[in-house]
């Protein structure tokens, strides 16, 4: 089953990198020689950036034989509000800065269903790069293949010097 996931997600890490959506701008060569990119991401993709997250999840979702989520944008602003909190509080976690949990930040947002859990990362690393991350690890992967799981919430926070705060959120 592992197996089958990693290969599905190789190829779709390869297809997604025919249209990037993103500006790729070179930061000089890093110690080992190599030219380094900073994955920009531009203001007018953010649905192409959700999208091409949406579909690679639940692509991951039908090899494992779950059924497809869809955006809810209810989620996507719980998940954007924690992302730029934690740039703020220069920490990933799922604790705002109020003190609020991921069930207050999705309740705020006016989302009736349930919280079904919150993946984040702080990174360097495209979206794809950091479902791939996800999917590693146990914990993060239960929560993209949930079987409760209806809806999804995705959004990012990107600084000045290029990393990125993102949040997933499920619910159901």
């Amino acid at each position: 089953m592992v197996r089958i996931l990693s290969i599905l997600l190789v190829s779709l890490l390869g297809l997604a990198a025919c249209d990037t959506g993103y500006d790729a701008q070179s930061t000089g060569s890093s110690a080992s020689g190599l030219s380094t990119k900073v994955y920009r991401i531009r203001g007018g993709d953010t649905s192409k950036v959700q999208y091409r997250m949406l579909d690679s999840i639940n692509a991951l979702r039908q090899a494992a034989g779950t059924t497809p989520v869809k955006l809810d944008a209810r989620l996507n602003a719980a998940a954007a509000t924690h992302s730029r909190d934690m740039s703020v509080q220069n920490r990933p976690w799922h604790f705002s800065s109020d003190g609020s949990s991921p069930l207050d930040r999705v309740q705020r947002a006016g989302y009736d269903r349930a919280m079904l859990g919150e993946n984040i990362s702080e990174t360097y690393e495209t979206e794809l790069e950091t479902l791939a991350a996800w999917m590693e690890e146990p914990g993060t992967r239960s929560v993209i293949l949930d079987k409760k799981a209806t809806d999804l919430g995705f959004a990012w926070f990107q600084e000045g010097n290029g990393k990125i705060w993102w949040t997933l959120v499920m619910g159901g």
